[in-house]
């Protein structure tokens, strides 16, 4: 579990991190340099969860050495899917981290929802939805290993 201390906020108690994989985590199927290290990293305190269409067919095997659980969806109805497995695992708990309009739901339910801007780009209701938006996904994953700055981001 993280603890996020917002001052005068609610605190954040997150066990979850959902992700979605290509434009997320991985750049035409191929995992992002750092991002194995830092997800197994934080496995450490949270489960791992990847949830995508896996556009690419890449994402088993990409994944392979990672702490998670993965998730390879049908192709319709992705954003309301992703969504569900959010409330299913409790968006009380959970940070939800995409860039994708089939991401938009899922960063809206969950208790934190971060949105990357990397070479794919990303919707702008995704944007939108999100908590914080980050430039990349090593950001977003050093966020989580580092609560106070997401504390820093979201005071009031």
């Amino acid at each position: 579990m993280i603890l996020i201390d917002i001052p005068n906020s609610p605190s954040l108690r997150l066990n979850h991190v959902v992700l979605d994989f290509n434009g997320t985590l991985a750049c035409d199927g191929v995992l992002i340099n750092g991002v194995r290290y830092r997800l197994n990293h934080l496995a450490e305190c949270l489960q791992i969860h990847v949830v995508t269409g896996d556009i690419f067919g890449r994402a088993r095997a990409e994944m392979a050495d990672v702490a998670c659980e993965l998730i390879i969806l049908e192709s319709q109805n992705q954003q309301i899917a992703k969504r569900d497995y959010v409330n299913h695992l409790g968006a009380e708990h959970s940070v939800c981290i995409g860039n994708g309009r089939n991401d938009k739901l899922m960063l809206e339910v969950a208790a934190l929802g971060i949105a990357v801007v990397q070479s794919e780009g990303a919707a702008p209701e995704t944007l939108f939805a999100a908590d914080v938006v980050v430039r990349n996904i090593s950001d977003a994953l050093d966020l989580l290993t580092n609560p106070q700055r997401v504390a820093a981001t979201l005071r009031p």
